[in-house]
Formats: C-alpha cells, sequence, structure tokens
C-alpha cells in the first residue's frame, strides 16, 4: 500500500505519533505516471509535494541547445518534487520524468507545511531529509570534479544496485557527465572483456 509505504518511510526518518500520521495521510492522493510522463516539467511553479512509492524516476535539466543533463535518479520509495520552485515560488528549472511506470502520493505543499506547526515531528522529519539531500548534492558535485568516469561508475553501481537494468545507458552517461561510447568501454573493461 502505497501509503504504508509513506508511514514506514518517514517514520524511519523519526519516529512519527500517530496523531500526525492522522493528520498527513488524507494530504497525499495516489496517483499513476507511466513511463516518459512527467510530474513536474520546467517552467511550472510546484505546488505539490511528491511521495514515489513505486518506479523509477529521473530529474534533469536542457541548455540552451536541448541537450539534456540527468542530474539524479529517484528510486521509490522516496520524495520528489521541484523544491527549489516550493520554496521560492519561482518556475520549476529541473524537469522529473517517470523511467517505469510509477506510483506516486501527491499532497499540497502548502497544506504539508502547515502541519509542521502543530506537529514538530513531522517538521523534524522533514529537517532530516533536507539534510540528506544536501549532504548527498555536495558529495555529487564533489565527485564530479575529483573522480574519473570509471570511479563515478562503480560508486553508481554500489549505490544504485539493479538501477542499471531500468535505466536507459545514455540515461546512466549523462547522469555521469560522460557519453554513451565511454560508458561502454568502461563497462566493458569493468566486466572483463
Amino acid at each position: 500500500m502505497p501509503h504504508d509505504k509513506l508511514h514506514h518511510f518517514l517514520d524511519n526518518l523519526t519516529p512519527i505519533a500517530p496523531a500526525t500520521w492522522e493528520r498527513v495521510h488524507p494530504l497525499f492522493t495516489e496517483g499513476r505516471l507511466g513511463k516518459g510522463e512527467h510530474f513536474i516539467r520546467e517552467g511550472q511553479l510546484a505546488r505539490e509535494i511528491g511521495f514515489l512509492a513505486e518506479g523509477v524516476m529521473r530529474a534533469y535539466y536542457r541548455n540552451a541547445a536541448g541537450q539534456e543533463y540527468n542530474k539524479h535518479f529517484f528510486t521509490a520509495p522516496c520524495f520528489i518534487g521541484g523544491y527549489a520552485s516550493l520554496i521560492t515560488g519561482a518556475p520549476n528549472m529541473i524537469q522529473q520524468e517517470a523511467l517505469t511506470d510509477c506510483t506516486v502520493l501527491s499532497a499540497p505543499y502548502g497544506h504539508f507545511l502547515q502541519l509542521f506547526d502543530r506537529c514538530p515531528d513531522l517538521e523534524r522529519a522533514a529537517r532530516i531529509l533536507a539534510e540528506g539531500f544536501f549532504v548527498a548534492k555536495e558529495q555529487r558535485e564533489i565527485e564530479i570534479v575529483q573522480l574519473d568516469a570509471e570511479a563515478r561508475y562503480r560508486l553508481f553501481r554500489e549505490r544504485s544496485p539493479g538501477l542499471e537494468a531500468l535505466v536507459p545507458q545514455y540515461h546512466i552517461a549523462s547522469y555521469l557527465g560522460i557519453s554513451p561510447t565511454q560508458l561502454s568501454r568502461i563497462r566493458r573493461k569493468s566486466s572483463g572483456r
């Protein structure tokens, strides 16, 4: 059950009181995204926070020439959404697309925020989640600069076992900051062929 997955996810961040869950549960409605559909697009104003209960998504942006760059892969269970847009009210810059069929729970972000005053455990969970995102983002920025492509590929495989089978090679190459041809060479080398 998607709502059970959300409850378990939040509870793993910090214990969530039953009274808090009674307020959180009705905010989130279940929806589906088919492969290739977007949770949010560039230029939209984000208004909802999402929880990916099943599936795999990517976050990406496009440069002026239309070339896409994968910024992040989301694998269930995790939160998704245009966070910068939610916080600033500015149009969203990072698109989020389903790479597989996905089950997503969505809630109005404003209603979610309103619970923080009455539910300090929920606010604590949101802080812990934001801190985790910040640390992961900083770590990735350092790795892109300091590690070579082979080391980045090794880390990708260690941190995301099984994801390689679900995501097209060109998406992985974009995420690693290399060409698909370079990724093919690295994969051949790592498999001993």
